[in-house]
This record gives structure tokens, C-alpha cells and sequence, in this order.
């Protein structure tokens, strides 16, 4: 089966489940109400996201000088710096690290890359056991699931589902307390900090003027991930670049405003490099994996190169009715929502993945809240103008052809019009036949009705009421 048949088949499962469109939009209308006070607190928040958006600009376009600035003074402080053309040598090159230190344990932060890269499953065919520490990144773990959401993984997921799960999965006793259920992740995780041979992050923000990566989060997990194991590895896509220490102090509340509506995440850490002489704390050896995996060629795209702006807030998602609608699994891969359904076409083939951009009402609610004015909307008609013009539909084209041979042909057009309105109830008939070849359209469309009246017709016969006409 196509990828693109299974979204529909899936689409059509989910749109249709009344109790979890409930959920989403309870869970979204929350986050909507606290973004909007978030930001009703900028003095200007247009002004904001013009800065935001002028920042990423410098970062992208300038990425070759300043990931060479960021790698150099990262490895000036002792980190060893890996390069990774693509999602297979990512992985090898993780994988030789684990095997390198014998490890056998990994204890993980959230970290999208490593989804994308589908870097757990690497790590558990090698043979080791890999624990989730971010507490929806271990739900959706323990259910043997993708995350539904880039920044919410178990949005999906009622408290009465989550104690079920914990109950099965860690032994743990029933309970609807949101507080209790934290505190039972919390017990079995502390641990496997202790144990963990590796520790695995991701991070938000790499900043080339310091050689540093910025790593937000609300639980405190990626700081125990990193702080514990003997030896740490950060995976990051190259577009996370940003040139200077001073524009965290925009990107942080920015992304805590439209990512969870807080005016600043719980935990905001900078590192610089591993354990340094005279410290107390920090691993031993640290690994920085700088990901390409096409994204150098979404960067040859003049068109669409501010797709590498995103800073994952997932504001698009919670906006985007399709999203809404279909939720998160729906999409089959990594990164979903408007966003996802821009930049997976470039990730992982454009033939394959033409569908997402297909899922779209373009309505423009993701470019209106996209904090760095990513032109969303207008990138998903991009994608299937770029698909069509690569395969061409021959029944499509030929369709469009007749269609503007008629229209620059007044008596030609006036007969076919003519001819349809004389079979039009037939028409209707036909098109309720599974064969029909404009099923795909009618099965949720009705055709219009032909007018007995053409407009050429009405402006030739209507009433004349001044000397104008």
C-alpha cells in the first residue's frame, strides 16, 4: 500500500472517532488560551516575529560560516564533532560511539532528529535497552508508538489510558491524579539515570558565536541525561544554527509562548563542552552529530529555503484544522502538521510524499502563527505544483487541455453547455457508480448545477436601464 493510501485510510479512521477529536480540541483549546495571554504580554509581537524571522534569515543563508564557527569552538573545549550526510551514517556513527564505550545501556531526552533518523531501533537491534526520559516520549514508548505530536507526544491520550499503561507496563497502581502518574514515571526513571552508560539529547538551539547548545524543557530530564552518564551525544539538524548568544533572549520565550503558552520553559541549559577540570558535574565525553539528511538541498531551494527556519514550536499543528482532524499518526512520518507536510516531500521523496501538501484547506492559519514567518501555506501549493510538473497526470493534463480549447471557443462552449444541461440528471446518476471516473472528487462533493442561463445570455437580455447599457 502507498503512503498516500494509507494516510487516507487512516484519515478516515480517525476523523470519524468523535472521542478523540474531543480530546485534541479540549487540549488545544487549553494551549490556545495560554498562548494568546503569552502573547498579549509583547509590547509588539508582530516586531517580534519580523526579528525572529530576519535572525533565522542571517543564520541559513550564512549556514556554512556559521556552522564551521560553531563546530571549531566546540571542539576547542574538547567535544568531538560528527558530521552525518544522511540518516544512515547518523546512526553508524552513534552506534560506533555506544559500541566504543561498551555500552549497554542508553538513557534519552527528546530529541525529533533521533525520530527522524529512527535511531531507537537502531540502538535495539545492537542490543542495547533504550529508556525515553521525557515523560510523553516514555508513554508513547511503552505503548510501542511514534509521538503525535512534536512537542506533545501523548496529547492523544486520556489520564484514565495513561494509568491503564502504567499499570500494565510498570506495575504501578491506578490512579487519575496527573501528579501521581508524574511521580511513577519519575521513581522508575531515577535509576536508569544512575545506570545508563550513554546519555542521548537533542537541542533547540546551536549557537555559533559560543559553540554552545541551547536544550529547553519542563521536566528537568534532558539535565539528569546529561549530567549522569560517563559519556553524552547530541543530535542536531544543521538549520538549528543561530548566530549569537543575545538572540536567545528572543527564540526562548518565543518558543515557550507559541510551543506551550509559558512566558519561559522550566529548564533552560546551555552547553559548552564536557566535564572541564575543577567541575562537578557534566559527562566525561561529549558528542555533537551535526545532521544533514537533506536538508542541504532544501537549502539549494531558493523558493522554500525558509522551511529551515522552523524552530519546532508546533504552532502550526494546534493551529491546522487538517491536523485537528487527523491527528498526528495520520501522517506516517516524522514531522506532521503543516509543517511536516512542507518539509517531508524534501526529507523523504517528493513522488512518495505529494499527498501531504495535498492535506491542506490552505486557509493560511499556520503562516499567520508560524513565530518566524515561514510561508507555509503558499510552500504546500509549492510542493504540488513542483509534483505535477515532475510526473505529470496525462488524464489530468488532457482534461485542462479540452477544457482551455472550449473556453477560448464561444460556440464550441456554448454546445457543450448545452449538451450537459440536456443529460445533467443522467450525469447525477452516473456519478454515484463506484466506476465513476470522478469518484475520488464526487464522493464528498456534489456537482454543481448547470444554470439555465448562461451569463452571456442574462447580460445580453437583462433589463436596459440607462444609455450606458
Amino acid at each position: 500500500m502507498s503512503f498516500a493510501s494509507e494516510f487516507r485510510n487512516r484519515a478516515r479512521v480517525v476523523a470519524s472517532n468523535l472521542r478523540h477529536r474531543q480530546i485534541i480540541r479540549t487540549a488545544l483549546g487549553n494551549y490556545e488560551t495560554a498562548r494568546d495571554r503569552r502573547k498579549a504580554t509583547y509590547q509588539d509581537w508582530q516586531g517580534a516575529r519580523q526579528l525572529a524571522a530576519e535572525t533565522k534569515w542571517e543564520a541559513i543563508n550564512h549556514l556554512d560560516h556559521y556552522l564551521l564557527d560553531f563546530s571549531t569552538r566546540l571542539e576547542a573545549r574538547g567535544t568531538k564533532v560528527h558530521w552525518a550526510s544522511n540518516a544512515s551514517q547518523a546512526r553508524e556513527i552513534i552506534l560506533a560511539i555506544v559500541q566504543e564505550k561498551q555500552a549497554r545501556s542508553v538513557i534519552k531526552s527528546k530529541a525529533m532528529t533521533a525520530e527522524e533518523i529512527h535511531l531507537n531501533e537502531a540502538l535495539e537491534k545492537a542490543g542495547l535497552k533504550v529508556v525515553e526520559s521525557d515523560l510523553g516520549e516514555l508513554i508513547v514508548q511503552l505503548r510501542r508508538e511514534t509521538p503525535y505530536h512534536i512537542v506533545f507526544p501523548s496529547m492523544h491520550l486520556t489520564r484514565e489510558e495513561i494509568s491503564a499503561l502504567f499499570e500494565k507496563e510498570l506495575g504501578s497502581a491506578p490512579t487519575l491524579d496527573p501528579e501521581e502518574l508524574t511521580m511513577i514515571a519519575r521513581r522508575v526513571l531515577r535509576g536508569k539515570y544512575l545506570t545508563a552508560d550513554i546519555g542521548i539529547t537533542g537541542g533547540n538551539f546551536a549557537v555559533a558565536e559560543t559553540g554552545m547548545v541551547s536544550i529547553t524543557e519542563n521536566e528537568g530530564n534532558a539535565r539528569l541525561t546529561a549530567a549522569l552518564p560517563k559519556t553524552m551525544i547530541t543530535l542536531l539538524g544543521i538549520e538549528k544554527i543561530i548566530p549569537r548568544l543575545d538572540d536567545l533572549a528572543l527564540f526562548l520565550p518565543m518558543l515557550a509562548t507559541m510551543g506551550a503558552g509559558q512566558a519561559l520553559t522550566g529548564y533552560n541549559t546551555l552547553y559548552g563542552g564536557p566535564r572541564q577540570p575543577g567541575e562537578l558535574d557534566g559527562p566525561e565525553e561529549w558528542h555533537v552529530v551535526l545532521l544533514d539528511n537533506h536538508r542541504t538541498e532544501l537549502l539549494a531551494d531558493g523558493e522554500q529555503r525558509d522551511a529551515l527556519h522552523c524552530i519546532r514550536c508546533g504552532a502550526c499543528l494546534n493551529v491546522c484544522p487538517i491536523f485537528r482532524n487527523v491527528g498526528g499518526h495520520t501522517y506516517g512520518t516524522t514531522y506532521s502538521g503543516p509543517i511536516g507536510s512542507v518539509i517531508t516531500p524534501h526529507l523523504r521523496g517528493l513522488q512518495d510524499w505529494k499527498h501531504l501538501s495535498g492535506a491542506s484547506s490552505l486557509c493560511g492559519a499556520c503562516t499567520e502563527t508560524c513565530p518566524v514567518k515561514i510561508d507555509l501555506h503558499h510552500h504546500l501549493l509549492q510542493n504540488r505544483r513542483n509534483a505535477a510538473q515532475e510526473r505529470p497526470d496525462n488524464l489530468e493534463e488532457a482534461a485542462f487541455g479540452v477544457f482551455g480549447w472550449l473556453t477560448r471557443r464561444p460556440a464550441a462552449w456554448k454546445t457543450v453547455r448545452f449538451i450537459l444541461q440536456k443529460i445533467q440528471p443522467l450525469t447525477r446518476q452516473f456519478q454515484k457508480k463506484p466506476w465513476h471516473p470522478a469518484k475520488p472528487w464526487t464522493q464528498t462533493r456534489d456537482l454543481p448545477v448547470i444554470p439555465s442561463e448562461s451569463f452571456r445570455d442574462w447580460w445580453k437580455n437583462r433589463p436596459k436601464t440607462s444609455k450606458h447599457d
